[in-house]
């Protein structure tokens, strides 16, 4: 079973590298996904990181507030984005 993680408050010059390194010393990362703006495509300082239950559990502990790249990072289980209405 895995988890899917928020993870905020990044730098906006972190790569899935770096994002995946701190990450894996946690637990089997299965994928990563930092999110950027669809028409300028500049990174929006947030992403996710799917692993392994136990691993997610541990990343929340060790990472929610640690300092990556000069900010502290908001690590937390993600919630199913909510229901959109037709754009218009």
């Amino acid at each position: 079973m895995s988890k899917k993680l928020y993870v905020g408050n990044l730098p906006w010059s972190a790569s899935e590298e770096e994002v995946r390194n701190a990450f894996e010393a946690y637990g089997e990362i299965i994928s990563i996904n930092l999110i950027s703006d669809r028409e300028t495509g500049r990174p929006r300082g947030f992403g996710f990181v799917e692993m392994d239950n136990q691993g997610a559990e541990e990343a929340i502990k060790n990472l929610d507030g640690a300092d990556f790249g000069g900010r502290n990072l908001k690590v937390n289980e993600a919630k199913p984005r909510p229901e959109r209405g037709p754009r218009y």
